[in-house]
């Protein structure tokens, strides 16, 4: 859509660098420019803002997503300069600030992946759960318990807001701090799912979800892998993560997510351990 928007705005040459995703979330449009087109990124938030009549702010993404937090530096571009916004997804609502929290709409399947896998009365340790987005869906289908870490205060507050938003059939626990310290202190072998949703640090903290998981329990381990061919991804993740798991584990199933770069991939690990 973002290449046909710029039709007789941008050059030929012009139109087939500039990226042909952007994501919307709520009323707020966040793109990447390439270096080439930055001259013109004004010129491309304001015609996107009047091709997009649910739009109300168009913003650049100037920086990765980085640190502990999980943020990313945005530019305004077009619009209203205002980060927060109110998202909807498989029913449900969420308040979301897309400057100061990290959240990602292609994740939607997953989420809904992952809530279906979920069985009654099952307990949930989401280590990097955000505002609430995979903890929320999951505890709207389904009777669970969910207890949705975050370092990122901003993150914990709004994840605390949404679960109020949201009529939900499980209950959910937003806290603050770090996901290994809260699983020393309070969380030791209490999950029956442990979700890693930090793809880039998964090994740096498997150690930890091993330690959150009952005895016998289910890690979906996310990864970055890279692979020449996109159909070697769902072998080589399970490859990856039998060589640093250090439990009896069997492979229940692995798949791409999303692609994150050129040859690159997000990939899930589903994983039975036993202790």
């Amino acid at each position: 859509m973002l290449k046909q928007a710029m039709i007789g705005i941008l050059t030929e040459v012009e139109a087939d660098e500039i990226y042909g995703a952007f994501d919307q979330i709520g009323n707020i449009i966040i793109l990447r420019i390439p270096d080439s087109l930055l001259h013109k990124r004004k010129t491309i938030g304001e015609v996107l803002l009047d091709k997009v009549k649910t739009a109300r702010s168009v913003y650049c993404q100037s920086s990765p997503v980085e640190g502990d937090f999980r943020i990313r530096k945005l530019e305004l571009l077009a619009g209203e300069d205002k980060t927060e916004t109110e998202y909807k997804e498989h029913g449900c609502r969420f308040k979301l600030d897309v400057e100061k929290t990290f959240f990602s709409p292609r994740l939607s399947t997953e989420r809904d992946r992952i809530a279906g896998l979920i069985k009654e009365d099952e307990t949930i340790i989401n280590m990097f759960g955000g505002v609430g987005m995979f903890s929320i869906v999951a505890a709207k289908k389904k009777k669970c318990h969910v207890y949705n870490i975050d370092i990122n205060p901003d993150a914990a507050r709004l994840c605390s807001e949404n679960i109020l938003l949201n009529k939900l059939k499980g209950t959910i626990e937003s806290i603050e701090g770090d996901a290994t310290k809260i699983i020393e202190e309070r969380l030791l072998e209490t999950g029956d799912r442990v979700l890693m949703l930090l793809p880039e640090r998964s090994d740096e903290f498997l150690d930890s979800a091993i330690k959150a998981a009952k005895k016998k329990a289910i890690i979906h381990y996310y990864c970055h892998i890279h692979a020449e061919k996109k159909d070697q991804v769902a072998s080589l993740a399970p490859q990856h993560f039998l060589s640093v798991v250090n439990v009896k584990s069997e492979i229940l199933g692995a798949k791409i997510v999303r692609p994150v770069g050129p040859r690159f991939y997000q990939a899930v690990v589903d994983a039975a351990i036993s202790k």
